[in-house]
């Protein structure tokens, strides 16, 4: 296994402020009519790999879905379990790495958004992610994830840089493809609000404080063809991979993709 990806942390605390423009609702729909399609039932019970926030999986519960999250990063599980009180439904938060995940039983589907698959940045790794999820899927069930397109990274997003100003947080978004190794990296630097546990009166009257924050973040562009070569190997069938938001195959000018791949019999795996 490579090196450990990086995790959320200091950006886990203004995420959800910045990731405000991401189309959740689209997301859960276009989810739901897979999910519906490919015959997983509400009522039955999902697996999100790479859940951060929770913010699909809350969506996804409230359908009526049972869930399971899984994320490497304590600091966004704990804005998933502490900070949406709104949300009614048992969701259980497991702070584990994917690539070594485990279950205590099997899901009728593993799902996994917002390019959690891209930080797989070896083939080791998602070849290892791809044989884990075929052991944890009930026996004929699905695996829907999206993944970044190379043409995101390299027309879209590009030697970019993004900045961010919000009330209380500040953000600049450096980002650099390299196409020969097909690695994206961003750079964030974050300048937020300092809280303090306390107040004095004098804070009244003194400008607000900031603390910065720095992580840096790599992922891989994968083709549709190597994906298609991981999931065989992991025993997994490949069923279909669509255009963003769509039931098409793929354009050339696609930023994300989705790939639905169904569980196959292991001779090692414990069938009912």
């Amino acid at each position: 296994m490579s090196k450990p990806m990086n995790a959320y942390t200091g950006f886990a605390k203004v995420y959800e402020t910045f990731m405000d423009n991401i189309p959740y609702e689209e997301w859960t729909t276009y989810i739901k009519c897979m999910l519906t399609e490919y015959g997983v039932a509400q009522g039955s019970l999902l697996c999100e790999l790479g859940c951060g926030t929770g913010s699909m999986t809350r969506r996804l519960a409230e359908a009526g879905y049972d869930m399971i999250g899984i994320d490497l990063s304590e600091e966004m599980l704990d804005i998933a379990r502490y900070e949406h009180p709104e949300c009614e439904q048992d969701i259980l938060y497991l702070n584990q790495d994917m690539r070594e995940f485990e279950l205590y039983g099997t899901v009728a589907a593993v799902i996994s958004l917002c390019d959690s698959m891209n930080y797989l940045i070896s083939e080791e790794d998602l070849l290892q992610v791809f044989k884990l999820v075929n052991n944890y899927l009930d026996p004929g069930g699905y695996f829907i994830f999206d993944m970044k397109t190379e043409y995101h990274y390299e027309k879209l997003m590009g030697n970019r840089t993004i900045v961010d100003n919000r009330e209380d947080c500040s953000l600049i978004w450096e980002n650099f493809y390299d196409k020969e190794k097909q690695l994206n990296q961003y750079d964030i630097t974050i300048y937020s609000k300092a809280e303090f546990e306390e107040e004095d009166e004098d804070e009244e009257d003194m400008p607000p404080l900031f603390e910065r924050m720095e992580e840096s973040h790599v992922q891989r562009a994968y083709t549709v063809d190597k994906i298609k070569e991981l999931l065989e190997k992991a025993g997994l069938e490949f069923v279909a991979v669509y255009g963003d938001g769509t039931k098409e195959a793929p354009k050339p000018e696609d930023g994300r993709i989705y790939f639905v791949a169904k569980e196959t019999y292991q001779e090692n795996k414990y069938y009912e």
